[in-house]
Order: C-alpha cells, then structure tokens, then sequence
C-alpha cells in the first residue's frame, strides 16, 4: 500500500513540477515583451490576458509532461533507488534535464555571448526546469526511497 502511495505522489509531483516548469517558461519568454505582446493584437483587457497566459501555461505543460516522461522515469528511478532527499540535487537535475531536452547533449556549443537572445533563452529554460525540480522536490522528492 505504501508502494502505491509513493507512486501516486510521484505522478502527482511531476504533473506539478510540469506546470511550475510551463509558468516560468512562459512568463520568462512572454514577459520582456508583454505590452508589445497585446497591444499587436489590440487587446487591453486584463482579463483576457491572464486567460491567454493560462492557456499557454497549459499548452506547455501539457508538451512538457509528454517529452519528458521518459526521462523523468529514469530520474524518478535513480533517486527514489538512492534515497536522494537533497533540495539541491532536484533543482540541479531539473536544470540539467532541461537544457538536455531544449539543446540536446551538444555542451560544446552552449556557450553564448552574455546578453545574447541566446543566452537568455538557456537561461529561462534552466530556471524552468529548476523550478520544475524544486517543485517536484517539495511534493515527492522529500520523501524519497522511504518506502524501502
């Protein structure tokens, strides 16, 4: 019974740690242009804003859950087997995963001019899946191989 417990805590977690990860993208990638963002399209409703975002957040989460489940499981794996409990290792893993699932494992051109476009966007993705991480940290990976 424990077992199950631990499971529906984990996808409960990772549904969470994707929709942290899909706000922070959103709000990271949509803020700096915001005004520029609704005016285009002549909106100045408030209202109608929140319920553009809101939806965005959830596209993203939605893609965000499905390209990652796999690699999630593999993690969710190691660290339950290891009892990794650390708040510091979810967020590292979170930020890692994510820059892996943006970039792929290309580490050679990561590097970017500081200031870029460039480096901003790694940069919001990193913030994204240490978000992502901190979350399912604070949901599942406190608790971590406890069902042993």
């Amino acid at each position: 019974m424990v077992v199950l417990y631990r499971i529906m805590m984990m996808l409960v977690g990772y549904i969470l740690a994707c929709i942290a990860a899909s706000l922070v993208l959103a709000l990271g990638t949509l803020a700096p242009n915001w005004n520029e963002l609704f005016a285009a399209f002549g909106v100045q409703s408030s209202q109608v804003e929140s319920a553009a975002v809101w939806m965005v957040v959830g596209l993203g989460a939605l893609i965000i859950f499905v390209v990652g489940i796999l690699p999630m499981l593999l993690i969710i794996v190691i660290v339950e087997g290891f009892a990794l409990r650390s708040v510091v290792v979810y967020g590292v893993i979170g930020g890692a995963l994510a820059l892996v699932m943006a970039y792929g494992l290309d580490f050679a051109n990561y590097a970017a001019a500081p200031g870029s476009d460039l480096a901003r966007e790694r940069e919001v993705f990193a913030a994204a899946g240490i978000a992502g991480g901190l979350v399912y940290w604070l949901f599942a990976g406190r608790k971590a191989g406890a069902w042993k």
